[in-house]
């Protein structure tokens, strides 16, 4: 077992920015992070108005008690053939005669003759609960086909229409030119639309990335319409990663705010958590609150566990709630395990995102992180260790036996061959060129071992460690489990998404390895091949210990472990725990006499 000990060195560069504007008086309306539930994890585009009734019902018997309240329609509750979690381009749409998109009859009955989600919201607030949907920015590109009229003047679709502002993702609309004022006149009568409905929570999509002019303008318009309405809105922007150059301006018109793209049950996504909950540190204050995403435990996409371990579950749930990020489930309500619903509603662990100041990280070194809390209204302090370490993070990949060139463009691809002598473990591993495009599809086709026992397939092995960027590594499937196709061929391999890392033990008799990479989408890439050959290794768990001092401790303190919910022991100078690969560990110290 290692053991580090951990002393001050929170280094932000951030810290010191301040606020360009003031915050608005819509901070009070979520004071603490906001603590809810969104279909999108388990019922994607597709969600209808029966499941969110079922879905309120669990809510207000399992969540609600301990204070999740928002329940949100998430995107797409206007097109009538949804379908999971994917888009139809040119979909009908549902619209009414003022190019505001209304849900589909067809799957929210109750919304015919008009009524909207009114009927739904009542429903929902008779259970105690706050009502939210999620939307688009923008305007129908179907409302531009048409040239529909915009209310409350004599302009049309065309007239404010940004068609050069698209969603690269989603085809539903075109921006909206907000710096006119029938640009502004739109986002009021959306907005006037959902607050007599009963709208308590709107979540705003494809605007805060790349937080440009045209995103910014829209914002505001936003912020003005909500004011308009009367309505305590609360303001939620989508999708990550948020700029932290935009803190000053989205802290100061939003609620929430995601600082990363769709964050799934996947190690490496949760990983990349812990660079931009620090990062966004100077801008978590009430009423204003980096979003980290949902959570995707439980069952999610239809009918699935998460794919987080339980030891991961507790990374994720500890460093939410000491980076006071919103706590929205993604998981079916309607079959809520014990475990997660432990999880979920732990009261310790709940106080500490709700009532707790001064939230930073405090040191990070090998990837063994702390971060601490002030508790209010004492001298208690909240830490959070966390080993998010992983098997083959200590592999020096300056050092690979092999890197291609970039690799850029549908099918491009690249042939590799490489010597196994005296290797222990193969790891491929295929990294983001850096273009700033996202989806770097790739793939590994027929990798093969060969030797004097002959050859073997890798796919025929059972990998010791496999992350990917999206989606999943997977045998003879794409990272998003579809066919694995290249030139319109389906054929075998692994498929995956940078950044990833595969790891295999090599068996013996085997002396080459060989697979052609191919890229599988628009992006660029890198794929790269390390053979170890031997040396230290990752352990399976590892010793973390704090300085009291660094957190403002002197003395003794008495620990509670917030998970296990008991006393732990007393401790003197150093508080130290043994921590397993990808988990964590919550606590919060008394100081005694």
């Amino acid at each position: 077992m290692t053991r580090f000990l951990l002393s001050l060195s929170f280094l932000n560069l951030l810290a010191a920015a301040a606020p360009a504007e003031s915050p608005g008086h819509f901070h009070e309306w979520a004071e603490k992070p906001p603590l809810g539930w969104n279909s999108w994890d388990i019922f994607g585009t597709s969600v209808t108005e029966a499941q969110i009734r079922e879905q309120a019902d669990a809510m207000a018997e399992h969540l609600l008690p301990s204070g999740y309240d928002i329940l949100t329609v998430d995107i797409q509750w206007y097109e009538p053939n949804a379908k999971g979690h994917y888009y139809t381009p040119g979909a009908e749409l549902a619209m009414d005669d003022h190019s505001r998109l209304i849900p589909a009859e067809n799957r929210f009955p109750s919304a015919a003759g008009g009524k909207g989600f009114k009927p739904l919201a009542d429903f929902v607030h008779s259970k105690g609960l706050r009502f939210g949907i999620h939307i688009m920015r923008g305007i129908p590109r179907q409302a531009v086909e048409a040239n529909t009229p915009v209310l409350g003047t004599d302009l049309r679709a065309r007239d404010i229409a940004n068609t050069d502002s698209i969603c690269p993702w989603n085809p539903d609309m075109f921006g909206v030119d907000a710096t006119k004022a029938g640009g502004q006149a739109y986002y009021d009568s959306i907005f006037a639309l959902y607050a007599s409905w009963g709208v308590d929570f709107v979540k705003v999509d494809d605007i805060s990335r790349p937080y440009d002019e045209v995103q910014r303008a829209e914002i505001e318009a936003i912020r003005k319409a909500i004011t308009k309405t009367g309505r305590k809105i609360v303001l939620s922007l989508s999708p990550g990663a948020t700029p932290v150059t935009a803190g000053p301006h989205v802290m100061a018109h939003a609620n929430m705010w995601r600082i990363t793209d769709d964050f799934w049950d996947r190690w490496g996504l949760l990983y990349a958590m812990f660079e931009r909950t620090d990062a966004w540190t100077p801008f978590r204050g009430p009423g204003h609150f980096p979003d980290a995403d949902m959570l995707p435990i439980g069952i999610v996409e239809f009918d699935r566990p998460t794919h987080f371990t339980r030891d991961e579950q507790y990374t994720l749930m500890s460093l939410w709630s000491i980076a006071r990020s919103p706590l929205i489930f993604g998981g079916d309500m309607t079959r809520l395990d014990d475990f997660t619903k432990e999880m979920l509603t732990n009261p310790e662990m709940l106080e500490l995102n709700q009532n707790s100041t001064n939230n930073r990280q405090v040191y990070r070194k090998k990837n063994l992180i702390v971060w601490t809390a002030d508790a209010v209204g004492s001298e208690d302090k909240y830490v959070a260790l966390f080993n998010a370490q992983s098997k083959g993070e200590e592999l020096d990949f300056a050092n690979a036996d092999y890197a291609s060139p970039v690799i850029a463009g549908l099918g491009r691809s690249q042939e590799v061959e490489v010597s196994l002598k005296d290797g222990k473990r193969l790891v491929l591993y295929v990294k983001d060129a850096g273009d700033g495009f996202e989806f770097d599809h790739a793939v590994w086709v027929d990798p093969v071992l060969r030797g004097p026992s002959g050859e073997r397939k890798l796919t025929e092995l059972t990998w010791s460690q496999a992350d990917s960027g999206w989606g999943q590594p997977r045998v003879n499937r794409t990272c998003e489990d579809q066919p694995l196709m290249v030139d319109g061929q389906e054929v075998g391999g692994i498929g995956t998404h940078s950044n990833s890392m595969i790891v295999y033990d090599l068996p013996e008799g085997f002396d080459r390895f060989t697979a052609k990479g191919v890229v599988t989408n628009k992006g660029s890439v890198v794929f790269g091949v390390l053979v170890d050959r031997g040396g230290e290794q990752v352990q399976d768990e590892t010793e973390v210990a704090v300085q009291l001092k660094d957190i403002g401790i002197e003395g003794k303190v008495m620990v509670r472990d917030l998970w296990k919910r008991e006393i732990i022991g007393e401790f003197e100078g150093e508080f130290s725990q043994t921590i397993p690969l990808h988990g964590a560990g919550l606590y919060r110290l008394r100081p005694t006499p």
